[in-house]
């Protein structure tokens, strides 16, 4: 088992607490000094302020983590030596896009199910959810500690940004669309349509117009796991809503329990993970301004390939959440614009979905199952993933 480092004692300076920088940093999310409901200042990147309550409670909720995290899974180790086998190349085109000299990394584990992570370059973290467990959680490029960032979260799924630097986030309990001000308040930006509750929102994007894309399928509502159980009043649909006028309109209602969604980097297709059918497709669409148009399947899977959330790179190729079916299935599969299949990263969790990040946007960062993983890659992210 990997082993597990001391945490430091905050100190007492009036009504905040400092933490000093620590030489080394457990991966592990068990940080005695981690806050919860830490503000997002998107234009400084400030610092968060925290009150004796907050410690306390963080204090609890950490100690609890450490003893949630799987033996198991602390055990895992990244490859020694590079080029790291875990990055299987599937077609030489892929070639330009591995780093020799970079590996999988485990950057935090702990969590019961990992999914929406989304980068902030101003904070120098990720943001990444953990449904059934009611959280939000923080990863810190800097200190490389992990911590609770909100807690509930009203189990919060596909996480994104807008093109202000907030954070707009898919709730299933409360089966809206919230976005978190730059003063950490949060305000509900859709929970209803034609005057029925949403079903439980999925996944996110958010057009470089600031109007957002999201999902919403049945999955929150469907038993007390993920959400609450409750009886869906709407189609699966994939509606747009304008963020400005507050009206929403369904993008397209074809799509039978629509899961992850992503951008082409020029905005004129839209790809969609169609989850309520086996195998699993990804289909892709025309964007015609607030409508799509074409629909057809763009991949299919394997059996048991099960992709999820997914983000595109600067030259459009579809970098997927992949597993499920089994052990050598569980992954990142990447595909190219014709939806050829280019490459693997094998994890030893299922994938369920990433974005890019990093100063460059040149690391793509994994959440699966149980934990947060990275690799660095020759290319860039598409902005507004």
């Amino acid at each position: 088992m990997a082993a597990r480092g001391k945490g430091a004692a905050g100190r007492w300076t009036g009504r905040t607490i400092r933490h000093p920088r620590r030489a080394k940093r457990s991966r592990q999310l068990r940080s005695a000094h981690s806050t919860m409901h830490e503000p997002i200042d998107a234009e400084q990147g400030g610092r968060p302020t925290y009150t004796r309550r907050d410690a306390l409670a963080s204090i609890s909720a950490a100690a609890a983590v450490a003893a949630a995290a799987p033996e198991a899974f602390a055990a895992w180790e990244p490859s020694e030596r590079y080029p790291d086998p875990s990055v299987q190349v599937l077609d030489p085109s892929f070639n330009k896009y591995r780093l020799l000299l970079a590996g999988v990394e485990r950057l935090a584990t702990g969590a019961r199910w990992s999914e929406g992570p989304v980068y902030f370059g101003d904070a120098r973290c990720v943001y990444w959810s953990d449904i059934p467990n009611n959280r939000i959680l923080r990863w810190d490029e800097v200190t490389g500690d992990a911590s609770v960032y909100r807690q509930p979260s009203n189990n919060a799924n596909g996480n994104t940004r807008d093109r202000q630097g907030r954070l707009v986030t898919c709730e299933h309990d409360t089966r809206r669309v919230t976005r978190t001000e730059y003063d950490g308040t949060i305000t509900t930006l859709i929970d209803r349509f034609d005057s029925k509750p949403l079903n439980s929102p999925n996944d996110i994007v958010v057009k470089s117009d600031d109007s957002i894309w999201f999902t919403d399928p049945p999955f929150g509502i469907l038993g007390n796991y993920e959400g609450h159980m409750a009886t869906p009043e709407l189609p699966t649909n994939v509606y747009r809503l304008d963020p400005k006028s507050g009206r929403a309109t369904v993008a397209t209602g074809d799509v039978n329990r629509p899961n992850g969604l992503a951008f082409s980097p020029d905005e004129k297709k839209l790809y969609i993970v169609e989850a309520g059918v086996t195998p699993r497709v990804i289909k892709v669409y025309d964007v015609n301004d607030d409508k799509l148009a074409n629909g057809r399947a763009f991949i299919t899977a394997e059996p048991g390939g099960t992709p999820d959330g997914f983000r595109c790179d600067v030259d459009g190729n579809l970098w997927c959440g992949w597993g499920m079916g089994n052990a050598e299935q569980d992954g990142v599969k990447i595909f190219d614009p014709t939806g050829k299949p280019i490459a693997f990263i094998a994890l030893p969790e299922r994938c369920a979905n990433l974005c890019f990040g990093g100063p460059r946007r040149n690391r793509l960062f994994m959440a699966a199952s149980h934990s947060l993983y990275s690799l660095y890659v020759n290319t860039q992210g598409a902005p507004g993933g």
